[in-house]
């Protein structure tokens, strides 16, 4: 259990689709301070791999909006086709956390489709006038 995971466990006990908290009150369910960093609107961004808070919230199927650093709070809202976790085709915030992404069904459906017949050389301009331009 990690030290964000107070965050996770409060947000997907909540039955509303916006639950609005200030800095402090997230710092009171944490029992600790948060960092500096929070001061920076990045540190509220969506990301998974910003910082291991983002994660908590993600998992939760909470993205944040609504971000008032001076203000020092912000808004979760819960994701599209989420109820206390992912369904449906959408990628799972929690399948990040474990380490293994996951990925669209049609991913890499058209592998295979485009071939370059081995003659062509992909690094040769389109029009080998075009140079000549410069030339003159």
């Amino acid at each position: 259990m990690g030290k964000y995971s107070p965050l996770r466990s409060y947000l997907m006990s909540q039955a509303a689709e916006r639950v609005p908290m200030s800095f402090q009150d997230i710092e009171k369910l944490l029992g600790e301070r948060l960092p500096a960093s929070k001061r920076y609107p990045a540190w509220w961004s969506n990301n998974p791999s910003n910082n291991p808070m983002t994660k908590e919230w993600l998992a939760a199927g909470f993205q944040t909006e609504s971000v008032n650093i001076a203000g020092e709070n912000l808004v979760f809202r819960r994701m599209q086709g989420h109820s206390n976790g992912p369904k449906g085709f959408a990628e799972s915030p929690q399948a990040e956390i474990r380490g293994t992404p996951s990925r669209h069904p049609i991913f890499g459906c058209m592998k295979g489709t485009l071939t370059i017949n081995p003659d062509v050389d992909l690094t040769e301009p389109a029009d080998p006038d075009w140079g000549k331009v410069y030339e003159d």
